[in-house]
């Protein structure tokens, strides 16, 4: 008689071990970069800051939102130093413009590593926000795992830190943005990059994005500081601003007369992205960043060239033990100023992600057919890590591991836990 046979497939997903800081195509490498009012020229120094490499390290993101584009111009001129950087040649490509009546964002992307899905325009007073979507390529219609990001690229009003106009209009842009991200379908990560220009995790707008309390959207569209450096448990907020301990994460300006003090730049995550499941953020979620190195073995979020050492000054070049003298040199130049004297722009900041394993079974039932009394009969079932090992590297991508469990008897399969890399059946 025919029989079916009842199963499930247990999945857990281990951790490769890698270098957290090194590049490793095991990785996606999300990034941000306020780029000064970019219209054109910098091509050197942007090519040599993203692409060249110090002691194995280099920038070299999968992912780039940028904030401060002049025009179509500006992303144009941008996507051409990508792609004619050696060895870059057509492996990149941009979101399409979107005039925000501002300097504009816009998003670059590797065109083997994921698919841009759309773009969204958040309002703003008085600057817009850009979500732009993407998807990792690689996964299956129907994957149980969501590869499904929304990546939101912003540049929140300047201005004092605490009170005033500034800080309510601040307050305006991340309300929006947080019930747009509410609103993304189910299941879909969530990001923000940009330039915040607060002082303070206690800037209405930032508690507005973080904190779970606030009036707006409940925990839906909630963000992180992926770092665990916005709050602490004494006075329930921090300041970055001008304060040494936390001069490994500041991001302006480089080149300036006011030096490396500030914190304007950020990447925040959504929760699923720090829940240990499918798309992860490689590091911590409880530890803060070290306050007496800049090479954090417990996360990936960098701040690139900033090696802790040009506190109150411009970037350190000479003798710059995160990236070099040339890369140092590099960064400074893309900022657009040539002398020190006025505001010198800004460190681009980055953090890798978990490539997740993809469990699939080629069938939901076995039919057995007709079985003769007290006799054997057996089909196979064929279960596979589906995530495409041509794009992500065989040996590259969280392991499947899984075990069968039955229902019933007189059946029988395999017994123990079992693993499949990339590819593997």
């Amino acid at each position: 008689m025919g029989v079916n046979f009842h199963f499930s497939v247990r999945l857990s997903a281990l951790t490769l071990a890698f270098g957290l800081f090194s590049f490793s195509s095991s990785q996606l490498r999300v990034a941000t970069w306020n780029v000064s009012n970019y219209s054109s020229g910098r091509t050197t120094a942007l090519q040599t800051a993203i692409f060249s490499a110090f002691e194995g390290r280099s920038f070299n993101p999968d992912v780039l939102v940028v904030q401060e584009l002049l025009g179509d111009t500006g992303r144009t001129n941008f996507l051409n130093a990508l792609n004619s950087a050696p060895g870059q040649s057509g492996q990149w490509a941009a979101a399409p413009f979107l005039d925000a009546g501002d300097t504009d964002s816009g998003m670059f992307y590797r065109v083997n590593k994921v698919d841009y899905q759309g773009l969204a325009n958040v309002a703003g007073d008085p600057r817009f926000t850009q979500r732009y979507d993407f998807r990792l390529k690689g996964y299956q219609a129907g994957s149980a795992v969501n590869p499904n990001v929304s990546y939101y690229s912003s540049h929140l009003k300047a201005g004092s830190s605490t009170g005033g106009t500034d800080e309510s209009r601040r307050l305006t842009e991340t309300t929006n943005i947080r019930n747009d991200a509410a609103a993304r379908p189910t299941g879909t990560h969530i990001m923000i990059g940009g330039d915040f220009n607060i002082s303070t995790s206690n800037d209405d707008s930032y508690r507005r994005l973080t904190d779970a309390s606030v009036p707006t959207a409940g925990t839906n569209g909630r963000f992180f500081d992926p770092i665990n450096s916005s709050f602490t448990s004494t006075n329930g907020g921090i300041t970055w601003n001008n304060s040494n301990t936390y001069r490994f994460l500041h991001t302006q300006d480089p080149i300036g007369s006011g030096g490396m003090d500030d914190r304007f730049d950020f990447i925040l995550t959504g929760g699923s992205l720090r829940d240990g499941k499918g798309l992860e953020y490689i590091g911590s979620t409880t530890s803060a960043y070290s306050s007496t190195t800049w090479n954090d073995p417990n996360h990936s979020y960098r701040v690139w060239g900033n090696d802790g050492s040009s506190f109150n000054n411009p970037l350190t070049t000479t003798g710059n033990t995160m990236v070099g003298q040339s890369i140092a040199q590099a960064l400074r130049d893309s900022t657009g100023v040539t002398t020190t004297g006025g505001p010198g722009g800004h460190l681009p900041v980055f953090l890798d992600m978990k490539i997740p394993a993809d469990l699939a079974v080629n069938l939901s039932t076995l039919a057995f057919g007709t079985v003769t009394m007290n006799s054997v009969a057996q089909q196979s079932l064929i279960v596979s890590n589906a995530v495409d090992a041509s794009i992500w590297g065989a040996n590259s991508v969280q392991l499947s591991n899984y075990s069968f469990s039955l229902s019933g008897s007189g059946f029988a399969a395999p017994s123990g836990s079992f693993s499949l890399g990339a590819g593997q059946t």
